[in-house]
């Protein structure tokens, strides 16, 4: 009776199980390390995307009256902007300029969309600019949107004479994928 618990087709048969464990082990591994590279190259480049997007905020941007060179609703008009919220006085904003790309973020999903290109982010993005009575807030805010991945920063400005708290969130709700 020993003999035959050790029979060909119970060997046999663990061979093959212990082939599809090695299998699925190594399969398993390989992907979970390409889904971590792919996840931590995608906040990577969020974060370096968004540390772009801080230090543009408070450059005067291209040209430096931007915002009147442009009609906010047509984006046939932004060709060779870059935006800059700043007047090049420091860390001072320009009301003209914020009221510009509020309009130009908030008019519709095909502005918002070209509003990516002349911030230099490819993923989504949020500012709102924080007094102590009140708050302007421009793009889309992630919280509503169940977002995947986002990265913040903060900076000091001052509007009108006004000290303010610049709130720049980039943000996606895609993942970032294998490979």
């Amino acid at each position: 009776m020993k003999a035959q618990f050790w029979s060909f087709d119970v060997i046999f048969a663990m061979i093959i199980f212990g082939s599809a464990l090695i299998l699925l082990t190594f399969v398993w591994v390989n992907i979970s390390g390409q889904y971590s590279t792919a996840y931590g190259l995608g906040l990577q480049t969020m974060q370096a995307q968004l540390q772009s997007l801080q230090g543009r905020v408070l450059t005067r941007g291209t040209p430096q009256n931007w915002n009147s060179a442009i009609n906010v609703t047509n984006t046939l008009t932004w060709s060779n902007v870059s935006i800059g919220l700043g007047t090049g006085s420091g860390s001072q904003l320009s009301p003209g300029k914020i009221a510009a790309l509020a309009a130009m973020s908030n008019y519709n999903t095909l502005t918002y969309e070209s509003t990516k290109q002349l911030l230099g982010v490819g993923y989504d993005w949020y500012i709102a600019i924080n007094s102590s009575n009140s708050t302007l807030a421009m793009g889309l805010y992630p919280y509503t949107r169940n977002p995947y991945a986002i990265q913040v920063a903060r900076q000091s400005a001052v509007l009108n004479g006004v000290p303010v708290s610049v709130l720049i969130i980039i943000w996606t709700n895609k993942s970032f994928g294998v490979g």
